[in-house]
């Protein structure tokens, strides 16, 4: 069934890390004049974005400072954390998983069940059902959700399509099992037979990487990249965005029979202006309700929904309940919605990421 409810998980708080190093559209010259970089930023949305550039920052660093500075606020111990998953497409190494090196790195009990998912923009949303089933029974009593991207690092600078969209983040959920908590509803699908509409052709085990690899290709005019950057099929992607996101919320709102007046926010995945208000309109959510963060922060990929919320409704989490509605859809192509309620969770501001940490 594409649809779950998942009782006794409370969302206890949510946080964020960006690199310092920003890359402002505004001032590229890759996307053209003067005149077109400003309707580039007025159309996509994207005016500035914070990239790891050549720092050699990991989506792990990132996660890890976002997971240190929200345990220590939520003051919770170390040693009750017994679950942890890591959600990314950019994790440190091929092997081992990324969430293995996390669970020692924050000092967590080797008894922690560790577990890395590899999806990109409907991450965060597959990534909470994920481990809000595992602690709905009882058997684990609180974990971390980190999910983020270092996108950036896969785009060509030469490619005007992808490299002015994309940003990078790491972020950090924390949850716990909590009896007659208010329950999750979520609603998810998959279509994998439009899989290459966002690919890296070579680097896996299906074609391996090899000398060609590195061979800069012009696939479209002005277009150049090699087969270990992302192919964007644009045309494809925004078709899909704009027709299952909106179904995908209609689907959830009706089948839990939840009132939309109800909703006080929609948190979208931050694909780009033009996408996101498409699908605003067609589940006529009001302006007001649907914040962005794409003119900061540009795309994060699977970090864009718990981004938008640390940095947009930082405020609203933590001093009063709010019923909010996301939705993530890209990359796979995936796509998943969910509603659920928050109350005066922890949520510290933007952390920007300390070299010296």
């Amino acid at each position: 069934m594409a649809f779950q409810k998942i009782k006794n998980v409370k969302i206890s708080g949510m946080a964020a890390c960006v690199p310092k190093n920003i890359v402002d559209n505004s001032t590229l010259e890759m996307i053209g004049t003067k005149q077109e970089r400003s309707k580039f930023i007025d159309l996509t949305g994207i005016a500035k974005r914070h990239t790891v550039g050549n720092n050699k920052i990991c989506t792990s660093d990132l996660c890890f400072q976002a997971s240190e500075r929200l345990v220590a606020d939520l003051n919770w111990s170390k040693d009750e954390i017994d679950c942890l998953l890591f959600v990314s497409q950019t994790p440190d190494y091929m092997v081992p998983a990324t969430s293995c090196i996390l669970q020692d790195r924050l000092g967590l009990s080797t008894d922690c069940f560790a577990l890395d998912i590899s999806l990109g923009c409907s991450g965060w949303v597959y990534g909470l059902a994920t481990i809000a089933q595992l602690l709905s029974s009882g058997s684990f009593n609180k974990a971390l959700l980190l999910v983020g991207d270092t996108v950036s690092v896969t785009k060509s600078s030469r490619d005007k399509g992808t490299f002015p969209l994309f940003g990078d983040a790491g972020t950090a959920t924390a949850l716990e099992y909590i009896q007659h908590a208010s329950p999750m509803f979520f609603h998810t699908g998959t279509d994998g037979s439009n899989h290459k509409a966002i690919i890296i052709e070579d680097g896996g085990f299906r074609n391996f990487f090899t000398k060609d690899s590195l061979t800069v290709k012009e696939s479209a005019p002005g277009v150049f990249r090699n087969n270990l950057q992302t192919h964007l099929n644009g045309t494809d992607v925004f078709i899909f965005g704009i027709t299952k996101a909106p179904q995908s919320i209609k689907k959830l709102l009706q089948n839990f029979n939840i009132d939309r007046e109800d909703i006080d926010y929609y948190i979208l995945h931050q694909a780009n202006k033009l996408m996101n208000e498409k699908i605003r309109k067609k589940i006529s959510a009001a302006v007001e309700k649907v914040p962005y963060s794409l003119d900061e922060y540009g795309n994060t990929s699977s970090a864009t929904i718990p981004l938008t919320i640390v940095t947009r409704l930082n405020k609203e989490v933590r001093t009063s309940k709010q019923k909010i509605v996301c939705s993530g859809f890209g990359v796979g192509l995936s796509w998943g919605s969910v509603y659920f309620e928050i109350d005066k969770i922890v949520c510290p501001e933007i952390i920007i990421y300390n070299t010296n940490f």
